[in-house]
């Protein structure tokens, strides 16, 4: 996030000076593609580098110092990278902009968000994607899911709202005890006012998300476009094209429309949890 904040603070400073991209990596004896990589965030820059640029630009003192502790402080290691070794590097990416995050809206269709998954759920979760020769990885991967939980403990927290599947709440996952066991966690979890939580039942039938599972994330900088994350078999896809963000949200608000109402989604996950329906 601070990057992505730094890019764009370079970015408008460049346009500020009324300067091209091709003009500052040529006088730089830059390529275009690197300076264009620092402001969009795709890579970091040095701080010698910083400066050469800050320089070009004229930027004044206090500019200068505030823009080289940003750089500072993008380049320190965050928790989760104590975990590299079992995390994809996309999955580093996305727990970066979830930690950072004002506003989550996830519709998943498979199995509980990691935000309010169990421990014993998460690692039948994680189980189910590797080998059993690789414990160790499943381990650190339900040891970050947990920790990932701290952010609806912060100050301010996000709000996260979820959309369930009902088939959420029938997959077997880790089996009937496990499940249960979820699932009560999962009205509990509703309980706090930063989190929303509804079902969209069979009975909804055809939907705007039959692709897959989403999650939006919204932040509170205003040149802060919100992000769409989509995870795969082989890595998470991150979309912030207003045409994607419009058709995601889009999708979201007809998902909760057609989804029972948070009150109907508590006693419809209950009846579940105790074998009622």
């Amino acid at each position: 996030m601070l990057r992505r904040q730094l890019g764009a603070e370079l970015r408008r400073i460049r346009d500020r000076a009324q300067r091209t991209v091709a003009d500052v990596a040529g006088q730089l004896d830059w390529s275009e593609s690197k300076l264009s990589r620092i402001e969009t965030a795709n890579t970091g820059i040095r701080a010698a580098d910083l400066d050469r640029l800050l320089r070009l630009y004229g930027v004044d003192d206090a500019e200068h110092s505030r823009l080289r502790a940003m750089a500072a402080q993008s380049r320190q290691r965050a928790w989760w990278e104590a975990y590299g070794g079992a995390l994809a590097d996309a999955y580093e990416t996305f727990i970066g902009f979830e930690t950072e995050a004002t506003s989550i809206r996830a519709y998943e269709a498979q199995v509980v968000p990691g935000l309010l998954q169990t421990a014993e759920y998460a690692s039948a979760v994680t189980r189910a994607s590797f080998p059993p020769d690789q414990l160790d990885v499943v381990e650190q991967r339900v040891a970050v899911r947990m920790a990932r939980q701290a952010v609806l403990t912060r100050q301010p927290p996000p709000r996260l709202w979820t959309i369930l599947d009902e088939a959420v709440l029938r997959r077997q996952v880790g089996g009937p005890d496990v499940l249960r066991r979820q699932l009560l966690r999962l009205n509990e979890a509703s309980e706090r006012k930063v989190v929303t939580i509804q079902v969209l039942p069979f009975a909804a039938g055809a939907h705007p998300a039959l692709a897959g599972s989403f999650m939006v994330l919204e932040f509170s900088g205003a040149a802060e476009r919100p992000l769409v994350y989509s995870e795969g078999a082989t890595g998470g896809v991150f979309r912030n094209r207003p045409e994607d963000l419009r058709s995601y949200e889009s999708s979201f608000e007809a998902l909760g429309a057609a989804a029972l109402t948070p009150m109907e989604s508590i006693e419809f996950i209950g009846a579940v949890a105790r074998g009622e329906r």
